[in-house]
């Protein structure tokens, strides 16, 4: 029920943290992964660690802001791989700020990645799918962000917030393609990027607020990825499914 075999997917920031462990999960489904973000070098070692358990990998640069790069890395799998089926819109950046201290440079790079990235990605991937005729399951990588306040994360929530409300946009207009739009909205979960925060007196704090007092892991996304991805989910689409053990009941 969850396999991918003989799907394509785009994952983009896939070059570390969820990326990473997005493709590691869907290729050793049995999913074709393009692995796309702007640093090849670290995405060159992922292609090489899916080949090393049998699994099809692309390693793609891609810049998710510049729609001729997005045009590029879709070309470049569907020729290599075959028509995409699957998209993870994963990129995304945070710039950590109270709003008095946060410059328009800040607002335009969060807003730019992780909203406007993501509507390019998705309406480029989505023409495809539509050209194709044969439906697709597109994830948008959401947060909890989008529905519960988080100190100096104000543009950070607002752009999740936003991608919430694309996700069921898109679910409504392009059901009528078999295309299903859903996002996975997940809570604090301990990356590269934030491990040295969490090990931090305001980190640990910050765990120890949390309802079970525990950080969570990139695999515990892997159940409800495979979910959205695979057939187990053609009956659902517009949905945002929270993974975060319960962060946003406080």
């Amino acid at each position: 029920m969850f396999g991918l075999q003989g799907e394509t997917a785009l994952i983009t920031g896939a070059s570390s943290g969820l990326g990473h462990r997005f493709a590691v999960t869907l290729a050793r489904a049995g999913a074709k992964v393009a692995i796309a973000a702007r640093r090849t070098d670290r995405l060159n070692a992922l292609e090489r660690e899916i080949a090393g358990f049998g699994g099809r990998a692309l390693a793609l640069k891609l810049d998710v802001t510049d729609p001729a790069s997005i045009a590029a890395a879709v070309d470049a799998a569907e020729t290599e791989l075959g028509a995409l089926s699957i998209l993870i819109n994963n990129a995304g950046v945070a710039r950590p700020k109270w709003i008095a201290d946060t410059t328009p440079e800040d607002y335009a790079d969060v807003m730019d990645t992780n909203l406007k990235g993501a509507w390019l990605t998705a309406q480029a991937v989505g023409r495809r799918m539509i050209q194709h005729r044969r439906g697709g399951k597109i994830v948008n990588i959401a947060s909890m962000a989008a529905f519960k306040v988080l100190p100096q994360l104000a543009v950070y929530a607002m752009a999740k917030a936003a991608l919430v409300q694309m996700t069921k946009a898109m679910a409504l207009e392009w059901a009528r393609y078999a295309i299903r739009v859903n996002a996975i909205a997940p809570g604090y979960i301990e990356t590269e990027m934030n491990s040295e925060f969490f090990k931090t007196e305001a980190g640990r704090k910050t765990v120890q607020a949390m309802p079970r007092r525990r950080l969570g892991q990139p695999a515990d996304l892997d159940g409800t990825l495979l979910l959205l991805a695979s057939s187990a989910s053609d009956y659902v689409t517009g949905t945002v499914i929270t993974v975060d053990d319960g962060q946003t009941l406080l």
